[in-house]
């Protein structure tokens, strides 16, 4: 697998070589063969500390796909909830009947507005400002814009519908499941990878680095979640092999692979997944990334996938190399897979 990847492993490890980022752990996999790679610093500030295997990676929005996802999947296949149905029907707070649930899945609701002082709200404060100070523009099944309170929404539906908080269920229905042990939202400090320091926060280590999964805890469903390289590998080789191990159906893996959105033409948004295009053939491939330095891509038809963990934002959210660099490794990798 090295040589049939090499320009995009140069790649990934050139992120730590030209001090992009920190710290890296990887991983490529074509069936059941595998390439890996850890390397790099897990800190640099105040202090220096070496990345190690097995360490975990506050995922940011990867907690979307990893875990809301599969809880609202799981309530469809039940027939506890409908695509078609309508936020209002589960969040009456929330005043406008046109947004449904396959809108927040696509990132298509329109659904938008401020919330002043945000981030100095009490959780229950900011849940309330969501419901009652959002509102739905021209842009409702007319554009795709990724907003994380679509999936604040969904956490909040799924808690109404099951009793449970989201990070609750995502818990006992996915990753107890899943047997995956090193995926938490409250992990170890000693053993997870540092994010930002941040003037009000010092250093955040082991705690969200998202500001509204910091406030909302495990009412949070767009972001919290913790995990290792190992962990992932487990989680993607079953979305694409086993459909989770069952937990899922064919009919419903089936639309993680679909354009999902309701704007004529083709789109790129499955239910919460990005969606990519193979080379060659042009077969949906999902992709989905973390504001903190993580990605993940998965391709079902070829069962194959890239896995990449970094604490980009560590010392410093402001970071432009990396977005550029991680937008090349995308475009390299997509066309390497396809002549491996």
């Amino acid at each position: 697998m090295k040589n049939q990847y090499r320009e995009t492993i140069a790649g990934l490890n050139e992120l730590v070589e030209r001090g992009i980022v920190p710290g890296i752990s990887y991983a490529l996999f074509d069936h059941g063969t595998e390439y890996r790679e850890v390397k790099g610093y897990a800190e640099i500030q105040p202090k220096r500390e070496p990345l190690k295997a097995r360490m975990q990676y506050d995922l940011a929005s990867l907690t979307k796909v990893i875990g809301t996802v599969p809880v609202i999947a799981i309530a469809i296949q039940a027939g506890k909830l409908k695509l078609t149905d309508p936020v209002q029907k589960y969040l009456p707070e929330f005043k406008d009947p046109r947004p449904t649930i396959q809108n927040l899945l696509t990132h298509t609701s329109g659904i938008c507005g401020y919330i002043p002082h945000r981030d100095e709200l009490t959780a229950r404060e900011l849940k309330q400002a969501y419901l009652t100070q959002q509102h739905v523009d021209s842009s409702l099944n007319r554009q795709i814009r990724y907003a994380d309170v679509n999936f604040l929404y969904l956490g909040w539906i799924a808690e109404k519908i099951y009793g449970q908080s989201i990070q609750s269920l995502i818990q006992r229905q996915v990753l107890d499941s899943l047997n995956m042990k090193e995926t938490t939202f409250k992990p170890f400090a000693i053993n997870s990878v540092p994010t930002e320091v941040q003037k009000e926060r010092g250093l955040i280590r082991g705690t969200a680095h998202d500001p509204k999964a910091y406030v909302l805890g495990s009412e949070c469903g767009c972001a919290g979640m913790f995990s290792t390289l190992d962990d992932l590998l487990l989680y993607s080789h079953a979305l694409i092999e086993t459909n989770l191990n069952g937990l899922l159906d064919n009919w419903m893996v089936d639309q993680l692979f679909k354009d999902q959105t309701l704007i004529p033409g083709e789109h790129s948004r499955s239910l919460g997944w990005k969606l990519l295009h193979a080379v060659n053939d042009r077969h949906l491939i999902i992709s989905h990334t973390g504001f903190t330095g993580t990605w993940l891509i998965l391709d079902r038809e070829e069962d194959q996938g890239m896995i990449v963990l970094t604490n980009r934002v560590h010392p410093t959210a402001k970071n432009e190399a990396y977005l550029q660099a991680r937008d090349r490794l995308y475009a390299t990798y997509l066309h390497e897979k396809e002549n491996a």
